[in-house]
């Protein structure tokens, strides 16, 4: 599995999460999903960025704070990319009084859950989704009894 980390996001804070913890992340996440041999990238972008791609692939161009992008077989490189808003974290996480990184891994192990067939549009699909961040988070050390995920 290869696990690529890139930061896009021109800030004056260093990163929230270290690139060993994105990668233990993604790498959790997919073990969970089933799926542990998958090439993924995160690439951790700007508010404005992703709010562009939100528009751009999705066709709803409000901010948000994943985006992911299951490749599958069509490329020759990673079969999944996942684009995270740092800033979207901090944020959420200041108002919600959480912890800013255990929000960015939320992000992380979201979007990957994703690339392994994990959904969240109907009800029944959205609590499996949250079962599956409690349980991968919980495994990673972070604290798995905050708030759901919207």
């Amino acid at each position: 599995m290869t696990v690529r980390v890139t930061w896009d996001a021109a800030g004056a804070e260093p990163p929230i999460l270290s690139e060993g913890a994105v990668r233990a992340a993604v790498e959790a996440s997919l073990a969970h999903g089933g799926r542990p041999d998958t090439e993924v990238d995160v690439v951790f972008v700007e508010d404005a960025t992703l709010a562009s791609m939100h528009g751009e692939w999705l066709g709803d161009g409000s901010p948000t704070d994943v985006i992911t992008f299951d490749l599958g077989d069509e490329f020759s490189g990673p079969a999944g990319e996942l684009y995270v808003s740092e800033a979207c974290a901090r944020r959420v996480a200041g108002e919600q009084g959480l912890d800013p990184r255990r929000e960015a891994a939320l992000y992380v192990v979201h979007g990957t859950l994703h690339l392994c067939g994990f959904d969240d549009h109907e009800d029944e699909e959205r609590a499996r989704m949250r079962a599956a961040e409690r349980e991968v988070l919980a495994g990673l050390g972070y604290d798995a009894n905050v708030p759901e995920f919207e």
